[in-house]
């Protein structure tokens, strides 16, 4: 029964869903003439059938011709390809989303290779450094320390219900751009479309979230028309006590929800996850996100040298990067290869960890921080002295995989590089994999000149394919979309309480298997981005068997076949017929 204030909103004509179970089916709904125009998840603009203008006062408002979404499509992709400037297709493509989510969505799937540079990295970046001289409509929820004991009662401003991912920033570190304060909204709201598009999950059931709780940035303090909180952040208990505050709330709200934390600075972000991994579905996409594809992309390049998987356990690490994204790698690649039968001490003593003053090491001990400790090398045992360069830590410990997490632009060096490679018997991994681009360690051009060809290559940014006199050579894009669509669509369709280590290490080697031949022809390491749906579903896949066999899955009907019941789930962006009556299909 509706509440009086229900019963008001409803007879203003506003949306109000009863949301079906199957994603496919069409969902009941109330609309009333331009409501339903200016409402972008159920707007169709000129593909709104006749009858379905007369059903619903739609005639007259819109132009007589009915276009199909496939014309629609058609003429956005001609308008689109016209500019020639990135950020201006973003701002086109974001312009779609606030209008006509259903062809948004459409189109980034269809195009996705082409449209996942715009909506994310690297284009996103740019688009964050200018997102408040750009808000037009706002998108997702704004929780500030204004806000403080509050956020519980402005989680009902939000329409929908049943949400199952929630992607929340607190703009403190964006990509490698550093701290944008309330600007940082720009990764939410790319992630999410993402999540839709290559992860099957309906766009009515993703949140975007900002907590605004200040900014360290001297520029966004200063300016006039920064539209966020000119604070300094919180600090210490009173922003453990705000992320508490918010978390408490989204599980009492939203009993189904995935919640990712995006872009956290590397001294809370650790802290964060161990906070609630353990009793609340949650992961940090930075953490174990880059983790998890990173050693995706290990194991799919040890079958390209001609080895088992196994051999990850005899690798030798060589990161640069001590921040959170460096240390989540490290953790994750520990844990793969403690599943492959080590200690976590003989697994930690493959690494060598530097950061902008070099090796990680017990001299400093005091100014590590817990994660760091566990990774930093004794003096005492006849180890390279702390701080040692990265060149000179190449040169002792040989390394075969060179991972770059430092979003320092052109760290790894002509030198470096072919050290690692002179001193690799067999073909070396270099995956630089800060974003956006201009942060990336080398290009793929580099790392191919500088190893002769045989480099392996990943990388965070997508780089085009380098012609050499072997032949043309792909490099592949260490992205982390190819994980978090998949786990989330996995994680929530199969009601799971928590991720795990397990389920990780599960949907990696899942990925690692996901390439054909003719991927691996081309000398990838990853899929190629236009397979990015089929990749998310055995993603998706992976998660939910994992979830059932560690029986922590909680809405999985007994007797199912897991495909199925996923596939049933899974968000295909169609036109659906609409209805005035609430209970009519």
């Amino acid at each position: 029964m509706l509440t009086r204030f229900g019963m008001r909103r409803w007879l203003r004509g506003g949306l109000h869903r009863v949301m079906s179970t199957d994603t496919r089916l069409p969902l009941r709904v109330k609309f009333e003439g331009t409501n339903l125009l200016h409402d972008p998840l159920w707007n169709k603009g000129t593909a709104h059938p006749y009858d379905e203008r007369e059903r619903l006062s739609l005639r007259g408002l819109l132009p007589p011709r009915e276009l199909t979404m496939e014309q629609q499509a058609t003429k956005f992709m001609t308008n689109l390809r016209s500019y020639d400037d990135d950020i201006l297709k973003a701002v086109a493509l974001s312009d779609l989303q606030d209008r006509n989510e259903t062809l948004f969505h459409r189109i980034l799937i269809d195009n996705i290779e082409e449209l996942a540079p715009l909506v994310y990295t690297p284009t996103v970046g740019k688009l964050c450094q200018e997102f408040g001289y750009r808000f037009r409509r706002t998108r997702g929820i704004y929780l500030s320390s204004a806000d403080r004991g509050r956020f519980a009662t402005i989680l009902h401003n939000w329409p929908v219900r049943d949400v199952h991912i929630c992607v929340v920033t607190d703009g403190s570190r964006v990509l490698g751009l550093g701290d944008l304060g309330v600007h940082g909204m720009g990764i939410p709201i790319g992630k999410l479309a993402l999540y839709c598009a290559a992860g099957g999950i309906a766009p009515h059931r993703v949140l975007p979230v900002t907590l605004d709780l200040g900014t360290d940035n001297e520029e966004l303090l200063n300016d006039e028309y920064y539209i966020g909180m000119q604070h300094p952040r919180l600090k210490g208990a009173e922003y453990h006590d705000a992320i508490d505050e918010f978390v408490t709330a989204m599980r009492h709200h939203f009993k189904n929800v995935c919640i990712q934390f995006e872009d956290f600075s590397s001294d809370v972000a650790g802290v964060i996850l161990d906070k609630y991994r353990r009793n609340t579905l949650c992961f940090n996409d930075d953490i174990q996100g880059t983790g998890c594809v990173t050693l995706a992309g290990i194991l799919s390049a040890l079958k390209a040298q001609g080895l088992s998987q196994s051999a990850l356990r005899d690798q030798r690490f060589l990161v640069a990067g001590a921040g959170s994204a460096g240390l989540g790698v490290a953790n994750m690649l520990v844990m793969g290869m403690m599943q492959q039968g080590l200690t976590a001490d003989e697994a930690r003593s493959r690494f060598y960890i530097c950061d902008k003053d070099g090796l990680l090491g017990s001299d400093r001990a005091a100014s590590l921080d817990n994660t760091q400790r566990m990774f930093m090398r004794d003096r005492g045992d006849g180890e390279l002295p702390d701080g040692t360069p990265l060149l000179e830590v190449a040169k002792h410990v040989k390394p075969t995989v060179l991972l770059g997490l430092s979003a320092v632009g052109g760290l790894f060096t002509e030198e470096l590089v072919r050290t690692v490679n002179e001193n690799s018997h067999v073909r070396p991994m270099i995956f630089p994999l800060s974003n956006p681009t201009s942060n990336a360690e080398c290009t793929a051009e580099q790392a191919y000149e500088w190893t002769n060809g045989r480099a392996i290559f990943a990388s965070g940014s997508p780089f085009d394919p380098v012609d050499r006199p072997e032949g043309t050579l792909t490099p592949s894009q260490c992205n982390n979309m190819f994980i978090f669509p998949g786990l989330g669509l996995g994680a929530t369709v199969g009601g799971a309480s928590k991720i795990t280590d397990r389920t990780l290490y599960d949907i990696s080697i899942a990925l690692a298997d996901s390439l054909t031949q003719a991927e691996r022809d081309e000398g990838r390491v990853f899929p190629t981005v236009g397979r990015i749906r089929e990749v998310s579903e055995k993603i998706a896949h992976a998660t939910l068997q994992s979830s059932i066999h560690q029986g922590i899955a909680t809405r999985v009907p007994v007797g199912v076949d897991p495909l199925e019941f996923l596939r049933k789930k899974t968000y295909d962006p169609i036109y659906v017929p609409l209805g005035r009556d609430p209970y009519q299909f």
